[in-house]
C-alpha cells in the first residue's frame, strides 16, 4: 500500500523552488551553466509528464546515457516523482555492455544526451522495444528531449509516488547486477533513510555548497548528489576531474564539502605544494571519501595539508549498511573504516560463524536495508546467509571498540581509481582473440589507481609474444570494453595455473607478482 504523499513537502526541490527559486540547484565547473531549484522543479515536472504520457507508469523502468550534463538530474528527479526505477548507465561502455544493461533492466525509455548519438545508434537496431530521446535536438531519426518536453505541463503527477535508483553493479561472473530494493511507500520528499545519518551527522543545509566531481552515473555520486537537493544546497559539478580546477571550484564558490576518491587526492597531492597553497580553501570543511580503500600514506598527507577534515565512509551499491569514521577517529584506528551507521556487522567464517574482535572472516550486515540482485536469484542467495544476513564479499575484522578492518577485497575485485572491475568479463574478452589460448587478469598496486589492471596472457603461438602482441590485446579490450577495464600491462607465459576443475589460480599468480616488486623470493 502506497502511502498518500503529504501536501506539504519539506525537503524537496520543489519546496526549495518556492522558497527560494532563484537559488542554484546546480553549477556546472567547466560550462558555468546554472540551474536553479526553480528550473529544477520546473523540468522535471515537465520530465514526469512526459514519461507518463509515453506510457511509464509505477514500478516500470527508465534509462540514462547522460554525462555530467545539466539534465541529469532533472531526468532522476523526474523519474523520483513519478514512481519509477531509473538505472544510470555508463558512457564510457561499449555497445555490448550498454544493450546488456537495457535488456537486463527491461528499460522502455533511455534518454541520451547529443554526445551519446553514435553509441544509440548502435543500440537501436539492437532494441527496437527501447523508445530512444536526444537530449540536445534531434539528430540520427532521434526524437528530441526538449521538443516533447515543451508540450508538457509544468504541473506535479496527480498520482505522484517515490521512485528508486537501480545501479548496476560490477558482477563477478563478468556480467554486472542490477540492485533493486523494493520501491518506497512513503512521500517523496526528505533523503533515503540511509542518506539521513549523514545529514545528522554533517549537518547538511541550504547553506551547504558541495563539489562533485565524479560522474554522476556512480550510485554513490548519484545519491549524494540528489541528497544535496533534497536539503537546499548547492551542488556544484565538474564534467570532467581535474586537481586544479577542483582546488579552484573550491575557492570560487566557497565549497564547503568536498567528495573525492582516493585516486583524486592522489592527483591532488601531486600538485606542487606552493600550487595547491596558493588557492584559499578555508571555506572547506569536511572531504568525504569512499568508493575504494584509501592507501594510509594519501591519507596522512591529506590530512597533514588540510588538517582533520577527512570523513570516510564504507558501504556498496547494495545498501545493505554503512560505516563511517571521522578524521580524529582514523587517527586513533589508523586503517579502519569505521563503526557500523546502518546495519550491525557481523564478521563470520567460512561455516558461517561468527568470530570475535581480531579474527578476520568476511563482512555480513544485518538489520540494514534489505536487497536483490534483478534477474540473478543465485547471487542474490550468495549474498544472503541463512539468517538473512547480507554481504558484499569483503574480507576484514572488528576490533574491540567495534571498528571494521578491511584486510581483502571481494573475490577477485579490481578497484581502480575509485571504480569497481572484476576480471572474469576481460579474461573472457581476451581469451576470444585468435592470438590468446588463456588470460588471467588482477589488480596490482598503484599509488595514484588504488590498482592497475593487469593480464598474464598464454599466447597461442609462443613466439608470438611480445609487445607488439600486448599493444593489440590492450587495443583489442578497449574496442570492446570501457577503456578503463583495460589492461595497462601484460606479460605472456606459455601456460597458466589451474586446477583440474578448470579454476585458474588467480591468487598464486598475484602473489608471485607481489613478492617480486617486494624483492622476495
Amino acid at each position: 500500500m502506497i502511502r498518500k504523499m503529504a501536501t506539504r513537502l519539506e525537503q524537496h526541490p520543489r519546496h526549495w523552488a518556492q522558497l527560494a527559486p532563484a537559488r542554484p540547484a546546480l553549477i556546472f565547473g567547466g560550462s558555468g551553466t546554472v540551474v536553479t531549484y526553480a528550473e529544477l522543479s520546473e523540468r522535471a515536472d515537465r520530465c514526469a509528464q512526459l514519461l507518463r504520457r509515453l506510457g511509464l507508469g509505477r514500478g516500470d523502468h527508465v534509462a540514462l546515457l547522460i554525462e555530467n550534463h545539466p539534465s541529469f538530474l532533472e531526468v532522476a528527479w523526474a523519474a523520483h516523482n513519478s514512481g519509477l526505477y531509473f538505472t544510470p548507465i555508463s558512457w564510457r561502455f561499449q555497445v555490448e555492455e550498454v544493450a546488456f544493461i537495457l535488456a537486463d533492466c527491461g528499460a522502455r525509455v533511455l534518454l541520451a544526451s547529443a554526445a551519446q548519438l553514435p553509441l544509440v545508434q548502435a543500440l537501436r537496431a539492437r532494441l527496437p522495444q527501447v523508445r530512444f530521446l536526444l537530449i540536445g535536438g534531434a539528430a540520427g531519426g532521434l526524437d528530441s528531449y526538449e521538443a516533447l518536453l515543451a508540450t508538457c505541463p509544468a504541473e506535479p503527477l496527480p498520482d505522484e509516488s517515490r521512485g528508486s535508483d537501480m545501479v548496476y553493479s560490477s558482477g563477478s561472473t563478468g556480467r554486472p547486477k542490477g540492485v533493486k530494493q523494493r520501491l518506497p511507500d512513503r512521500g517523496i520528499d526528505r533523503p533515503s533513510a540511509m542518506f539521513q545519518v549523514y545529514e545528522r551527522r554533517y549537518g547538511w543545509s541550504p547553506r551547504t555548497v558541495y563539489l562533485m566531481p565524479a560522474p554522476l552515473y556512480h550510485a554513490g555520486p548519484l545519491r549524494f548528489a540528489m541528497t544535496m537537493q533534497h536539503v537546499g544546497a548547492t551542488l556544484v559539478v565538474m564534467e570532467r576531474f581535474e586537481a586544479r580546477a577542483a582546488l579552484a571550484l573550491c575557492e570560487r564558490y566557497r565549497v564547503t564539502d568536498a567528495h573525492f576518491v582516493p585516486t583524486m587526492m592522489v592527483r591532488i597531492l601531486k600538485e606542487p605544494q606552493a600550487q595547491r597553497s596558493a588557492f584559499d580553501l578555508a571555506s572547506l570543511v569536511r572531504v568525504i571519501h569512499g568508493a575504494a580503500p584509501c592507501p594510509p600514506q594519501i591519507k596522512r598527507a591529506m590530512l597533514a595539508w588540510l588538517g582533520p577534515i577527512l570523513e570516510e565512509s564504507y558501504g556498496g551499491t547494495e545498501g545493505n549498511g554503512l560505516t563511517m569514521i571521522s578524521s580524529q577517529e582514523w587517527l586513533a584506528h589508523p586503517g579502519s573504516v569505521g563503526r557500523a551507521f546502518v546495519g550491525t556487522i557481523h564478521i563470520l567464517d567460512d561455516a558461517g560463524r561468527e568470530l570475535p574482535p581480531g579474527q578476520q572472516g568476511t563482512v555480513y550486515f544485518s538489520g540494514g536495508p534489505s536487497f536483490e540482485y534483478h534477474h540473478n536469484p543465485e547471487k542474490t542467495r550468495e549474498a544472503h546467509d541463512a539468517q538473512g544476513r547480507s554481504t558484499l564479499g569483503d574480507i576484514g575484522y572488528l576490533d574491540s571498540e567495534g571498528y571494521l578492518y578491511l584486510t581483502d577485497r571481494r573475490n577477485n575485485l579490481i578497484i581502480t581509481g575509485g571504480v569497481n572491475v572484476f576480471p572474469q568479463e576481460i579474461e573472457n574478452l581476451l581469451v576470444s582473440h585468435p592470438q590468446v589460448l588463456d588470460a588471467a587478469v588482477f589488480g596490482l598496486p598503484d599509488l595514484e589507481m588504488g590498482e592497475s589492471i593487469h593480464a598474464v596472457v598464454q599466447p597461442r603461438e609462443v613466439g608470438a609474444a611480445g609487445p607488439q602482441l600486448a599493444a593489440e590485446l590492450i587495443a583489442f579490450c578497449r574496442s570492446h570494453l570501457a577503456h578503463y577495464k583495460a589492461p595497462r600491462s601484460i606479460d605472456f607465459r606459455s601456460e597458466l595455473p589451474r586446477h583440474d576443475t578448470g579454476k585458474i589460480y588467480t591468487r598464486l599468480l598475484k602473489a608471485e607478482y607481489l613478492a617480486a616488486r617486494a624483492g622476495g623470493p
